[in-house]
């Protein structure tokens, strides 16, 4: 396998991701997070780490919109539904000091 296609089969592999994080706004964030350790956010924010690195202009928003399919505070209004007293528990516990 050539450096370009790891590229492409690595970029491919993330648009699938995405669009399978998209088809699902059912799954909450803090349950992503609680059970992989990571979430939609993180996505974006490694999508902003990897533009900057390569010098690409581009906000948190976008970075986020990216991901979310449409503006993180629509996605928010639409989706997003208030974490359970067990899912912060979970979440708290989580979080290294």
């Amino acid at each position: 396998m050539t450096e370009q296609e790891r590229l492409e089969l690595e970029a491919a592999a993330f648009r699938s991701l995405v669009q399978h994080l998209r088809s699902r706004p059912d799954v909450q964030n803090i349950e992503l997070m609680n059970l992989a350790g990571f979430c939609r956010n993180c996505l974006s924010k490694w999508f902003k780490a990897a533009a900057d690195d390569q010098g690409i202009a581009i906000s948190a928003e976008e970075a986020r919109e990216e991901v979310y399919g449409m503006p993180y505070a629509e996605w928010k209004a639409k989706y997003q539904k208030e974490a359970s007293t067990e899912q912060q528990a979970a979440f708290n516990q989580g979080k290294t000091p």
